[in-house]
């Protein structure tokens, strides 16, 4: 008999996981209190020609509207649907005020995506009377500060506290017991498992493999010998084992942000201005979370979808828009000519680094970022959307405006761009 996750180790824990319901949707209904109950479709315009759906509300899923994809297609089958472009840098916003309220409940919180996060409440389960009612506390947490609904899984293990989510959603909450598994596991397709995509789902079918209780049937060495080491892997998880750690989150890296175009680039005035939108984003996300950067990256993508990047080492390390666009501009002038502008540009930094307070009046000429940036940055915050731009993100008649010295549209731009 194979033994269940409570004689593996893992009955004892438990862990959470928080799926925010709808989400980018969800946060633009709250921002727009008209569009609740509407088929919100967030991705592009209705016009987009390479625009993908980044999320649906559920209303628009009832049409067959899903992720990823193509907004041509969800036109089709949803022409009454409301689409809105992406707003990434509130939902990175949001995504950070959630995070913090599940902090409020664990040291352990393990974000999987901007929407979705483990918790190991091993230790803290005693501060609730029921794990139902450690659940609802996470839910109305967040509900209560951030007027956002997300769906609770609680369970031994990860694999079982994500299957919760999914089979309680939107809004639910559903507790698995180590006395739950089989009746849980058993009856779900193979789909529901972990590492079964469309190719292993066809391979497990050859096999006669078809749910959960068809692949708890085959022995490991069959499943091995047919798959290999995911082979092993599922045999675990047909029988609820998933003994994966909940691993809190590593400090950031890097940071980076890019936009593909709805239509090719190739003015030097329009690829500044998507620059200089680019820097501004990376630059408030390094201030937001206390970073100065000590390279910056440059990519860019052409028509033919060949892609480049370009690197460079700061002479001291930066958090301020001004120094991230000037060095942009010269990665920028070191891009391989080519015709047709550009499909897309990302700007990124890297070798990020904590500064003392110390530290930043030193010989080395080391500054705080720039006073006026953080400025912007809080009262950006406070409303919650960009109500305050800087004088070279302010767009006039459809075209940016550049008013910093030395941010001008006419340098000549790599990629066929024109003056």
């Amino acid at each position: 008999m194979i033994a269940s996750p409570a004689d593996r180790r893992t009955g004892q824990r438990v862990i959470v996981h928080v799926d925010m319901d709808a989400f980018f949707a969800a946060v633009e209904v709250r921002e727009r209190p008209e569009l609740a109950g509407k088929p919100v479709i967030v991705g592009g315009s209705r016009e987009s020609r390479r625009g993908v759906v980044a999320t649906a509300s559920y209303e628009a899923r009832r049409y067959g509207v899903r992720s990823a994809m193509p907004i041509r297609r969800a036109v089709a089958l949803c022409p009454h649907g409301i689409f809105i472009p992406a707003r990434h840098g509130l939902y990175r916003e949001v995504s950070e005020a959630v995070l913090a309220i599940l902090h409020e409940f664990s040291p352990l919180v393990e974000p999987v995506s901007i929407d979705e996060a483990y918790l190991d409440m091993t230790a803290d389960r005693a501060r609730f009377p029921s794990l139902e009612a450690l659940g609802r506390a996470i839910k109305e947490r967040i509900v209560t500060a951030q007027r956002l609904t997300a769906t609770v899984g609680i369970a031994p293990n990860k694999l079982l506290a994500k299957l919760a989510s999914e089979l309680s959603k939107p809004d639910g909450l559903m507790v698995i017991e180590p006395g739950d598994v089989d009746r849980v596991l058993a009856p779900l397709p193979v789909e529901r498992l972990p590492g079964v995509g469309p190719r292993t789902g066809e391979r497990l079918r050859r096999l006669g493999i078809t749910t959960v209780a068809d692949l708890r049937a085959r022995s490991r060495s069959f499943l091995g010998s047919h798959l290999g080491r995911l082979g092993q892997v599922l045999y675990e998880f047909a029988h609820g084992i998933d003994l994966r750690p909940v691993q809190p989150r590593q400090e950031a890296r890097s940071i980076s942000a890019e936009q593909t175009f709805e239509h090719d680039v190739e003015r030097a005035d329009q690829v500044v201005a998507r620059l200089t939108e680019l820097c501004a984003e990376v630059g408030r996300r390094l201030r937001a979370e206390g970073w100065w950067a000590q390279a910056v990256v440059l990519k860019a993508r052409y028509p033919d979808f060949v892609t480049v990047t370009r690197r460079t080492t700061l002479g001291r390390p930066a958090a301020d828009d001004a120094t991230l666009l000037e060095t942009a501009r010269r990665l920028l002038r070191r891009l391989p000519p080519r015709p047709g502008g550009f499909r897309l540009l990302g700007v990124g930094v890297e070798s990020l680094t904590r500064l003392e307070q110390g530290q930043l009046w030193d010989d080395a000429g080391r500054r705080e970022p720039d006073e006026v940036d953080r400025l912007v940055d809080a009262i950006n915050a406070r409303y919650r959307r960009p109500v305050v731009v800087r004088g070279r993100l302010f767009k006039s008649g459809g075209a940016s405006r550049e008013r910093r010295s030395g941010a001008g549209a006419g340098d000549s731009v790599p990629g066929g761009a024109r003056g």
